[in-house]
């Protein structure tokens, strides 16, 4: 299938200011881009792309006294498959993991592994390691947190999401990746596209996602503890050690934001 995803998103600023974005596709998914990746700012300022510590596609810009706006769209090709399950998929020992991939065990920004070690261990100690065990995490939390746009802050970790049992995707992934690093099991935070393909409609208005990958018989695979089911239409944008690492835009000043759309729909033959 092919996916056509896009963005529109325009911020307010009373003088120019410094700002990074990150609003590419992920390097992963180039080769299935139909043509190329559009992302152009409005007035024309020039944006500077490099790459992260992490891989990821970042741009640098300075806008202007006013206020700029973001335009992006590109066509993707996807398998049209759901995220791969894989119950054989075994947990590594620690001492056997790959140097670069010891970072997802450690507390990071919103993931505070050293206040939750105990807890998860109480949940999940009797559970089978690997895909077992983080099927049984993500499981957990679904039913543990409860959706709503209005228990969203940019200040909640781990730890808050627990005890309030509150959050949006973010913040149901942030609690099951830090509850797989109290585990042993390397995981890292995800941002991206994900439509409302193979499901039906939801009315309101499409936003970016958060979920997890967990690193389990040497590769990563997906987990959504929002949705606890495979999805079909992924198009990853951004992985770090939680969503501080993925910020769609940073301002080094104030700004505000004025509009946000987002747009991924599969493409209906005519």
């Amino acid at each position: 299938m092919e996916i056509k995803v896009g963005f529109e998103i325009t911020y307010a600023a009373v003088q120019p200011t410094p700002m990074v974005i990150m609003l590419s596709i992920h390097p992963s998914r180039f080769s299935d881009i139909v043509g190329t990746e559009s992302i152009v700012a409005d007035p024309n300022v020039p944006i500077g792309f490099y790459r992260d510590s992490f891989g990821n596609v970042c741009g640098r810009l300075v806008a202007p006294a006013g206020g700029v706006t973001f335009r992006g769209h590109a066509l993707v090709r996807d398998s049209g498959l759901p995220d791969v399950v894989m119950p054989t998929a075994q947990q590594v020992p620690i001492e056997q993991l790959p140097d670069e991939v010891l970072m997802y065990l450690m507390a990071s920004r919103y993931c505070e592994t050293d206040k939750l070690t105990d807890i998860a261990w109480s949940l999940f100690g009797n559970t089978q390691p690997g895909w077992e065990r983080v099927a049984a995490i993500s499981t957990f939390v679904h039913n543990h947190v409860t959706f709503g746009y209005e228990h969203a802050h940019h200040m909640k970790s781990a730890q808050d999401v627990y005890e309030q049992g509150t959050g949006v995707c973010r913040d149901f992934a942030h609690l099951a990746l830090t509850f797989c690093r109290c585990m042993g099991i390397p995981a890292r935070y995800c941002t991206g596209y994900m439509g409302d393909i193979g499901i039906p409609p939801d009315p309101a208005p499409m936003d970016f996602s958060g979920w997890f990958q967990v690193y389990l018989s040497g590769q990563w695979y997906t987990f959504d503890a929002r949705h606890n089911h495979p999805r079909i239409g992924r198009i990853l944008m951004g992985t770090g050690r939680d969503a501080a690492d993925v910020a769609l835009t940073t301002s080094f000043g104030r700004m505000d934001l004025v509009k946000f759309l987002v747009i991924s729909d599969e493409v209906v033959a005519a």
